[in-house]
């Protein structure tokens, strides 16, 4: 229903494209032996990750974003990737508004295009993000920002810069390789550095709660993209056990390794999607 709105409107809107750009560049998980004099570092931010193709704003997933035309005013012709954002602790906000259909220019206030890349740049990171520094300053945009790049010549000084983070309430720690090319798909050239693993499943089965929880959700049987099933306890608030996500629903999920037969382990609720992963069987 999402895609079906999203090609609606484009026929609606003769400026827009109705084409979904490419796949972006996806990242893989940070792992021991990384040299971090290797890589600039972000912050990993819990927003709604989106592309500019030059004229309109797109999901990963390929959904056309209804942005209100002064949010994007003046932006570069230029293809960017980055995250709509608003806050930490805010990604509810700002991913509702991407799945508005409806333009609404006053709730689109608050929200940031955070700019983290240029697909169609054909040199290394380092000097996108100069490209990236250069256009965000011609752009004179309260809309569009450069999410901050550092560099650490230490692990000691990342996982303090991750301590850091965390403590904020963020989520953790993005890592681009500095001489690496934008390439679409899954990448060791882009890492994600946090203290605790997530992934995405679908709910197939609400299982009934006991004790204080009885006559709501006690826990959630799930299944992941590649057919494991796995229950999901924690994480809910009493709102969300009376009221639990429906069977077929997507939900992300943070974990902390896997079990010895290849399950989540501690899997802990974190938030619903509101539309279904692209197949990743590389993750």
């Amino acid at each position: 229903m999402r895609l079906l709105l999203s090609a609606l409107l484009c026929l609606l809107t003769w400026s827009a494209p109705c084409t979904p750009p490419p796949e972006p560049m996806l990242a893989t998980t940070y792992r021991a032996g990384v040299v971090p004099t290797d890589f600039l570092v972000s912050e990993k931010l819990d927003g709604v990750r989106a592309r500019w193709d030059g004229r309109a704003l797109w999901t990963r997933g390929g959904a056309r974003i209804a942005a209100p035309p002064m949010f994007t005013r003046r932006w570069p012709a230029e293809p960017m990737d980055g995250e709509l954002w608003i806050a930490r602790g805010r990604f509810d906000d700002v991913s509702a508004l991407a799945r508005r259909v409806g333009t609404d220019a006053h709730a689109w206030r608050s929200v940031r295009f955070m700019l983290f890349d240029l697909p169609d740049h054909p040199g290394p990171f380092a000097d996108r993000v100069v490209r990236m520094q250069n256009l965000v300053s011609a752009t004179h945009s309260t809309h569009l920002a450069l999410i901050p790049q550092q560099r650490f010549d230490t692990k000691a000084k990342l996982d303090a810069e991750l301590a850091r983070v965390v403590a904020l309430g963020g989520e953790g720690l993005m890592l681009h390789r500095r001489n690496a090319l934008y390439r679409s798909g899954r990448s060791e050239d882009l890492l994600k550095y946090k203290l605790h693993e997530d992934a995405e499943a679908q709910v197939v089965a609400h299982l009934p709660g006991k004790g204080k929880y009885e006559g709501m959700m006690g826990a959630l049987q799930v299944r992941t993209q590649d057919g494991r099933h796995f229950r999901i306890g924690t994480g809910f608030t009493d709102a969300q056990r009376a009221s639990p996500p429906p069977v077929g629903a997507w939900l992300t999920y943070r974990y902390t390794g896997l079990t010895s037969t290849g399950l989540p382990r501690f899997a802990r609720f974190m938030r619903m999607r509101h539309d279904m992963p692209p197949p990743d069987p590389k993750r």
